[in-house]
């Protein structure tokens, strides 16, 4: 498995400010000068009639804020495949954003990928890890076929 990145997301959960866009831009400079990445460009847009949206394109991948006022929610995440790690940004987004709880995702970006079980259900969700895709076609009646190498249980047959 050869990893291409690490991604974080962050869910802030009530909160009760709606902060500026520059607000948002000066937070993304300074996660960028933690990280160590550099910041290509950044687009910004004002919905209306609330809401807030700022991707920045950084030479090492992207930053994102999307703000949701009317639910109190306001959604970060920064993927990156720069040395250090994107979770460097949580200490200053926690610090700098009034909030009642928040949602921590963490993951690394690569070439596994992990497969959803069709037996899955809301509420309930089964998922493997794919090492590799050892087949992968159309049957000569249509039905597509997947042989897996699944991280915890060898080759299957989906």
């Amino acid at each position: 498995m050869k990893k291409v990145g690490e991604h974080v997301t962050i869910d802030f959960l009530g909160v009760k400010q709606e902060y500026s866009p520059s607000f948002y831009t000066k937070i993304i400079y300074k996660i960028a000068k933690k990280a160590k990445v550099e910041v290509l460009n950044i687009a910004e847009h004002q919905f209306k009639p609330q809401g807030f949206t700022c991707v920045a394109l950084l030479a090492e991948s992207h930053m994102s804020f999307h703000t949701f006022p009317e639910k109190g929610i306001v959604s970060f995440d920064f993927f990156t495949c720069a040395k250090i790690s994107p979770t460097s940004a949580i200490d200053i987004l926690k610090k700098e954003i009034k909030y009642e709880r928040s949602v921590v995702r963490n993951f690394d970006r690569s070439n596994q990928g992990i497969y959803e079980d069709i037996y899955s259900t809301p509420g309930h969700k089964k998922y493997y890890v794919v090492d590799d895709v050892l087949e992968n076609f159309i049957s000569k009646v249509g039905q597509h076929i997947e042989v897996l190498k699944l991280n915890e249980f060898g080759n299957a047959l989906f």
